[in-house]
């Protein structure tokens, strides 16, 4: 695929319905109507159609279930990409999987590796075993969610990826932690972040201030969402990202390491 030296990236900040897929989609599609921009990529928060909810028998859906199903019809409709994290039931097993979907009906997956323990995640969910990487319109794009964000052995650049997704129901009182590790990830990897979390009150009365940002590989906000219900369109400059790369290459002095198991 011919690439695109500029990436627009749309990031929908906003108030996740608890556990309810139709109302969530609906949501979606409305903050899409305030979008006047063009968008190759829409970026959706962890749980993006129920909320951050332990409760995965009831929510779960198949790959083939309405929530992809819908995500397949609006990639197609508005000829975008869209990524970000529901609940999967798979080979009788509860996944929180970011689905990845093109305009042409092409899915890519990752079942996040790190479950949240403190929220007993791992007691309700199966962790994933494999990192993913997605080459769209020429970018390389890794995608992460919301906890995996604390690990940097399994964030690091060893796949020379242009861009980190991170979709997040990352809990107001660890904002200072969420934005900083937003930013040490950008600069020791030497990409772009787009990290994009939820606002609002959960159904289990956690509160989330949102803070949806875009990073670039110098550590610099691009954006930031702050506490509001938003959709906003950034551009990535991909030849600036190279040029960065080519001046002040930290990537060609990393060290080399297996992740095992």
């Amino acid at each position: 695929m011919e690439r695109k030296e500029h990436l627009s990236v749309a990031l929908a900040q906003y108030d996740i319905v608890w556990e309810s897929p139709s109302g969530n989609c609906s949501k979606i599609e409305k903050i899409l109507e305030e979008c006047r921009s063009e968008i190759d990529l829409l970026v959706l928060p962890e749980a993006f159609n129920t909320g951050f909810s332990m409760n995965p028998r009831q929510l779960a859906e198949t790959m083939d279930g309405a929530t992809v199903t819908w995500m397949k019809e609006l990639s197609s409709l508005k000829k975008m990409a869209i990524g970000g994290s529901l609940f999967i039931f798979e080979n009788g097993k509860y996944y929180n999987r970011f689905c990845w979907v093109e305009p042409d009906g092409k899915i890519i997956t990752y079942d996040k590796r790190h479950l949240f323990s403190m929220g007993d995640e791992d007691q309700s969910f199966t962790r994933g075993d494999a990192q993913t990487l997605i080459e769209y319109n020429g970018w390389k794009i890794f995608p992460q969610i919301c906890y995996d964000l604390r690990f940097p052995v399994w964030s690091r650049n060893i796949h020379d990826y242009d861009l980190l997704i991170n979709v997040a129901n990352w809990p107001a009182p660890r904002n200072e932690v969420w934005k900083t590790l937003l930013k040490a990830r950008s600069i020791e990897n030497q990409c772009y972040t787009v990290a994009v979390n939820r606002i609002g009150t959960d159904g289990m009365n956690i509160n989330y201030s949102g803070n949806s940002v875009v990073i670039d590989p110098k550590g610099i906000k691009l954006f930031n969402a702050h506490h509001r219900e938003i959709i906003e369109t950034v551009s990535l400059d991909y030849q600036e990202l190279q040029h960065f790369r080519r001046k002040f290459n930290v990537l060609k002095d990393q060290d080399h390491f297996t992740i095992l198991g």
